[in-house]
């Protein structure tokens, strides 16, 4: 029986793919195919495909919703397994969420205001999942995961975990869950009773403010480049004269430098190339190396 079939048994055959193209999946909007897509529905489902391809030493990445995600233009040769829509499940209680980590966050944060909780509002606008924005500690307009999150549920090396706020190791665009190719399966978000209203505005408020400043009309991962110690990578950018700077169908967005966008049909090499020159030129003007943020990932 071949691994397709066997997955299918595992997770539903409604729920596994062949030769699924990665663009459909991805914000950026690029990327080839992977050779088998699964989206499992439950956590046993989860615990038996990564028991499967672990076992037979096939190759796999664990994927939300693709936002900070550039998949290379030969796609994935392996199984891409997706928490996202069908791991998705909320639930209130008191002041705490739990919350699958497929859920976008911006749903989670809607839930929480929904519910008159505060604390998830600076978050609200990230276009990401749970499970992404605990690995990477996310973050913006000053609120990063670590204020929220009160314990992970993992898959740690085969094993379930719950690990606590500590223990997850919280850094800048980073943990030790990351570090460790954990799975987040749910997060334990501790909130604060507030005014629905004040929450409401205060989000409306947040999300304008990102859509004038940020190039959410055109394809992106989000911020290409990590910000580096001391300075601001977009001001950076700015500064070597990269406003608008292309390869292909790649631009260093016009209106926000730390974003790389998609003007349409632009290839995962666009992409990196235009990457590469851009840290070349900011390292050879300012002596500062831009560390990627967006995760790139396929056969090159």
């Amino acid at each position: 029986m071949s691994a397709a079939e066997d997955l299918k048994l595992l997770a539903g055959k409604e729920n596994v793919v062949l030769n699924e193209p990665m663009n459909k999946h991805t914000t950026f909007r690029i990327g080839g195919s992977a050779d088998i897509f699964v989206t499992p529905s439950k956590t046993e489902e989860i615990e038996a495909v990564l028991k499967y391809v672990t076992e037979n030493k096939i190759p796999y990445y664990i994927i939300g919703n693709g936002s900070n995600l550039l998949v290379r233009d030969k796609g994935f040769r392996g199984v891409i397994i997706q928490l996202y829509k069908n791991y998705s499940q909320t639930e209130v209680n008191e002041n705490t969420l739990k919350v699958q980590s497929g859920a976008l966050l911006s749903a989670a944060a809607k839930t929480a205001m929904n519910h008159s909780l505060k604390g998830m509002e600076c978050l609200s606008g990230i276009p990401g999942t749970i499970g992404g924005a605990v690995c990477m500690n996310a973050g913006a307009y000053g609120g990063e995961m670590k204020d929220i999150v009160e314990s992970v549920r993992v898959i740690n090396k085969g094993k379930i975990q719950v690990l606590s706020n500590e223990e997850c190791g919280f850094r800048y665009r980073g943990s030790r869950i990351m570090d460790e190719n954990m799975i987040v399966l749910e997060a334990v978000i501790k909130l604060e009773k507030g005014n629905m209203e004040e929450i409401q505005s205060k989000m409306k408020e947040l999300l304008e403010q990102r859509n004038s400043k940020q190039p959410v009309e055109l394809p992106s991962a989000g911020s290409t480049f990590k910000r580096p110690e001391g300075y601001f990578a977009a001001k950076l950018i700015d500064e070597s004269g990269l406003r608008g700077f292309s390869q292909g169908n790649a631009q260093v967005s016009e209106k926000h430098c730390g974003f790389v966008v998609n003007k349409g049909g632009a290839t995962a090499e666009d992409v990196i190339s235009l990457m590469d020159k851009v840290s070349l030129r900011v390292y050879e003007k300012f002596g500062v190396r831009l560390e990627p943020e967006v995760r790139i990932i396929g056969e090159k």
